[in-house]
């Protein structure tokens, strides 16, 4: 049983008689009486919500920042009017509008009720429950219950960077368009044969053809169009930091590195498929967490894009071992991987520097980190001794940030370490560069 304003007012207004009346105790015995009977009668005049149905309508996924409309259809089985409200609740951070309804539905009818939601976190966002509040014809009192609904709305990744693939894919063009299009010699695919010129590689000679022909001819090369790029991300620890600020909340409080790492993984997959490269993904920690492999660039993004909605950080260690296996298991070929973690001198020295020279000795290695800008901020500060000891501590940080990745470059592999809003394009120009200097 619930009672409304109504009620309360009701009882002020009731204290006036008792407080005139020359027998108090007996005022207010009737008074009392009179409306606990008036509730009473409220509550047994009111529908029963239990008579409600419900039927959660197809919701489907939104990214990051949007708004969706949530329907819910709601049906009136009892033989009573249903008035009053229900409150179709989400977790807070769906940010759900407006959090009630005001319904009359009918016996026997039905009505609809949308609630929209602009969720600030990614993921899966699930209702908490379904909560009526039928009042009676007096307005005093009525009856109120709650049960699950199930339901589900994908909060995908916002792809914010998506403003940076046009520059780079006319930068991508530029780049083919300078780079020969035939090569002598061996090590690309086969194009084309052709007369012999002096100065061709005399072992690029195609005996064969040149024994049905009049004419000495060679073989034309051109370069592969298809090679690989592998994305990993890390989900571990490391990845749950939040640092920037949330383009897509009110109140910014940051992503997590993880999110940050979503964002330039799906422009460069955008861009290399673009390219003509073959890309997989995978997200891994103790374990493999999702994985996309083999998808053509039509449903790339997709593909990506929905098995990154579900990932979120883990509190625990990633395990390097496992995961340079994994990547090793994946891409038997020579291929570009690229690998979204942090610069974390302690993690990196205990997980993924021993297995670093297994994985560099086969394949090409970018690791990608994104940086914290508040760490920079600190180390301007001189303001008092707080402020000081801060910036101490943050020179200290970045240090180890470069010592890690000057080991890492001594090693072989190519290290980007930049702000959260910039990670994305500097991904995306390694890539390029590499695409111009011949070294994919």
């Amino acid at each position: 049983m619930t009672l409304t304003g109504r009620t309360g007012l009701i009882a002020l207004v009731c204290a006036i008689p008792i407080a005139l009346s020359p027998w108090p105790p007996i005022a207010f015995a009737v008074l009392l009486a009179g409306l606990t009977m008036a509730i009473v009668a409220d509550v047994g005049l009111a529908a029963s919500p239990s008579r409600l149905q419900y039927t959660r309508l197809h919701n489907g996924s939104v990214r990051l920042g949007e708004r969706v409309s949530v329907g819910l259809l709601v049906y009136n089985g009892g033989r009573r009017r249903f008035r009053g409200k229900i409150r179709d609740a989400w977790a807070p951070s769906a940010r759900a509008d407006p959090s009630t309804h005001l319904v009359d539905i009918a016996a026997g009818g039905a009505q609809r009720i949308d609630t929209c939601l602009r969720p600030v976190r990614r993921g899966d966002q699930q209702p908490a429950a379904v909560t009526a509040r039928s009042i009676g014809p007096l307005g005093l009192a009525g009856r109120q219950r709650s049960r699950p609904v199930a339901g589900q709305v994908r909060v995908l990744p916002p792809f914010l960077s998506r403003k940076h693939l046009p520059a780079r894919l006319a930068k991508l063009r530029e780049i083919d368009g300078l780079l020969p299009t035939l090569h002598r010699g061996q090590g690309t695919e086969f194009d084309s044969l052709r007369e012999y010129v002096v100065g061709d590689d005399v072992r690029s000679i195609d005996w064969r053809a040149t024994a049905r022909r009049a004419d000495v001819v060679v073989r034309t090369w051109r370069p592969e169009r298809d090679r690989r790029v592998v994305i990993v991300l890390d989900t571990g620890r490391t990845s749950a930091g939040r640092v920037g600020v949330d383009p897509t909340a009110a109140d910014p409080g940051g992503w997590p590195r993880l999110d940050w790492s979503m964002d330039a993984a799906l422009l460069l997959a955008a861009l290399a498929s673009r390219a003509g490269d073959n890309v997989d993904f995978l997200a891994h920690d103790r374990a493999t967490q999702a994985g996309v492999f083999g998808a053509g660039r039509t449903e790339l993004l997709a593909r990506l894009v929905e098995a990154m909605s579900s990932l979120q950080p883990a509190l625990i260690e990633s395990d390097s071992d496992a995961m340079v296996s994994a990547i090793l298991r994946r891409a038997r070929r020579r291929a570009l991987v690229v690998l979204l973690t942090d610069l974390n001198a302690s993690a990196l020295d205990e997980g993924l520097l021993p297995v670093l020279p297994a994985l560099s000795a086969k394949h090409r290695v970018i690791i990608a980190a994104v940086a914290d800008p508040r760490v920079g901020d600190l180390a301007t500060g001189r303001t008092d001794a707080a402020a000081v000891y801060d910036a101490a501590a943050a020179e200290y940080a970045s240090n180890d940030r470069r010592a890690i990745a000057s080991r890492l470059r001594r090693s072989g592999v190519e290290v980007i370490d930049a702000p959260p809003a910039e990670i994305a394009p500097a991904l995306a120009d390694a890539y390029l560069a590499m695409k111009a200097a011949g070294r994919l």
